[in-house]
C-alpha cells in the first residue's frame, strides 16, 4: 500500500506546557517490549478495507494475554502511552492508509489533554493523519467513574479523534453509556455475532442494535465474524463494516490481505 498522506505542519492543541499531571510526566520506559498484529476491518458493500485494529502481540508474535498479565497499576499509564505510539509508528511504517483503530485503558487516562499529548507527537512524528486514528474502549472494561470515560471520549472527538465503543452487548454499561455519548462505531459483541443466522434471540438483539445505532447516527461493525453464514445475516440485517477470521487473521507486524472468497 502507499505511505499515507504526509500531516500538513500545524500546532498541537495539547500545549507541551499543560501542567498534566504527576502520571503523565513519568516518562519511565517499560520493563519488557511488545508488538503489534494488524487485523483488517471490511466495508463490505464497498468491498474495501475500512480500517485496521491493532492488536497487542508479544515481540515473537506472542498472545496478547501474555503482554497484558504483565501491565499493572505501577506500569498501566506508561504501557497505554507507549501502545499508542507503537501502533501509530507500526501503522505508519506499513504504509497503512486506511483508518487505523488503537485500543486505549481508560483507567490509564488521568487528564485527557495531557494524556494525548503522546499521541499528537507520534501522529505528527510518523505522518500519520489524527483523523484517521480511531480510539476505542471496551465496553466492560472495569471504569468505576463513567463521567470521566465519557470525558475522555469527549475530549477525543473535539482534538478531532474518530471513538468506538468494543465488544458492545457484553459489558454493564451498554445502554447507560449509549445514552450519554454517542461514539462514531458500536462494536457488536463475538458471542452475540457466532452462529447468530441460527440463533433468534441474538438475530433480535442485533437487530434491535443496529435499527437504534442507525437512529442515532453510530456506524455498526460486527466482529469475530468466521462463517458465510453469519456474515450474511449481519449484512441482510444493515451491518456493512465486518472483521473476523473469515476475511482475515491478524497480521503480525504485517498488512492483512483479504481473502477473496469472503467477499
Amino acid at each position: 500500500m502507499l505511505p499515507t498522506k504526509v500531516l500538513q505542519k500545524e500546532s498541537s492543541p495539547v500545549s507541551t506546557g499543560s501542567p498534566g499531571c504527576s502520571r503523565c510526566k513519568d516518562t519511565e520506559e517499560l520493563e519488557f517490549d511488545f508488538s503489534f498484529a494488524y487485523q483488517p476491518i471490511v466495508d463490505f458493500h464497498a468491498r474495501s478495507i475500512f480500517a485496521h485494529e491493532a492488536l497487542v502481540r508479544g515481540v515473537n508474535g506472542e498472545s496478547a494475554a501474555s503482554v497484558l498479565a504483565r501491565v499493572n497499576d505501577d506500569n498501566r499509564y506508561r504501557f497505554d502511552q507507549a501502545c499508542r505510539v507503537k501502533a501509530v509508528k507500526g501503522a505508519a511504517e506499513l504504509g497503512i492508509k486506511e483508518l487505523l483503530s488503537i485500543n486505549f485503558l481508560p483507567n490509564a487516562v488521568y487528564q485527557p489533554e495531557a494524556c494525548i499529548r503522546s499521541t499528537f507527537e507520534a501522529a505528527h512524528k510518523y505522518n500519520f493523519p489524527k483523523e484517521r486514528i480511531i480510539f476505542e474502549v471496551v465496553e466492560g472494561e472495569n471504569v468505576s467513574d463513567r463521567p470521566h470515560l465519557i470525558n475522555i471520549f469527549e475530549e477525543y472527538k473535539r482534538f478531532g479523534f474518530k471513538t468506538a465503543i468494543d465488544d458492545f452487548g457484553a459489558g454493564y454499561a451498554g445502554l447507560n453509556l449509549l445514552a450519554e455519548f454517542q461514539p462514531d462505531i458500536v462494536k457488536i459483541d463475538m458471542d452475540l455475532v457466532r452462529n447468530i443466522n441460527d440463533s433468534k434471540p441474538k438475530q433480535a438483539i442485533v437487530e434491535g442494535i443496529v435499527h437504534m445505532c442507525h437512529q442515532l447516527g453510530i456506524r455498526v461493525l460486527a466482529e469475530g465474524i468466521e462463517t458465510g453464514a453469519e456474515r450474511d445475516f449481519l449484512v441482510g440485517s444493515g451491518v456493512s463494516l465486518l472483521q473476523g477470521y473469515l476475511f482475515c487473521k491478524p497480521a503480525f507486524n504485517a498488512i492483512g490481505r483479504i481473502n477473496a472468497s469472503a467477499w
